[in-house]
């Protein structure tokens, strides 16, 4: 390909992106505002300045406008950096490094999210007026940690439901899920990498700590 086809090609996708991200914005607001049942597909087309047709080029719905599209966001290259992690270590054995650049790549996912944290708590505010909304948050939710899982599964060499890769995923993405809930509560001050950093070595310390299920106590269960 050359390069002209590769600029226009990187061109085009970032004048979606910014199309995507336009819906979102009034789709978002005019929920803050009205509520989900009180606007219609056609005023969001009106105040972002597109058909109704553009409108369902990029979304199925009102609500999947509302969440909008998280992969905008995010350059391919941080991607790639962490499949190249494993790279060191033989197919099926984990990465010595694992757990390091999963903490890197949660971060720097962080970093490039473009909405501020009025932005974001806005759309919090959103998701509480309507709580329908978490069905499809919830869809997404699953969709984005397959994916994960089939990457961590590729980085490490292992098939995608091995119990590492289903409790990497299901650790590491609730401990980033508090980290941000704190980072985005009102008053909050503190940085979402010291908040992330702290959840994850308070993790640490707790899977550090001696387990022996031959101990009476542990195979009594509860009385």
């Amino acid at each position: 390909m050359s390069n002209s086809a590769t600029i226009g090609g990187g061109l085009r996708e970032r004048k979606r992106a910014a199309t995507r991200a336009a819906i979102t914005a009034v789709a978002r607001s005019l929920t803050a505002e009205r509520g989900l049942n009180g606007y219609t597909v056609e005023d969001v087309c009106e105040q972002a300045g597109i058909s109704r047709r553009t409108f369902f080029n990029y979304f199925p719905s009102k609500e999947d406008a509302i969440l909008g599209h998280f992969d905008d966001e995010l350059p391919e290259e941080i991607f790639t950096e962490f499949l190249q992690g494993g790279s060191s270590s033989p197919a099926g054995e984990v990465s010595p490094t694992l757990l390091r650049d999963m903490v890197q790549l949660s971060l720097r996912m962080s970093e490039q999210m473009t909405a501020s944290p009025a932005e974001t708590r806005q759309l919090i505010g959103v998701i509480k007026k309507e709580p329908q909304l978490m069905l499809k948050i919830i869809g997404a939710s699953e969709e984005r940690e397959a994916g994960f899982a089939k990457m961590l599964a590729e980085r490490e060499g292992i098939p995608a439901d091995h119990p590492l890769v289903s409790m990497a995923i299901v650790l590491m993405g609730n401990i980033a899920r508090k980290s941000s809930m704190a980072f985005f509560s009102e008053g909050n001050t503190r940085p979402y990498r010291e908040l992330l950093l702290e959840n994850v070595a308070a993790a640490r310390t707790l899977f550090a700590q001696p387990f022996d299920l031959t101990d009476s106590a542990a195979t009594e269960g509860p009385r």
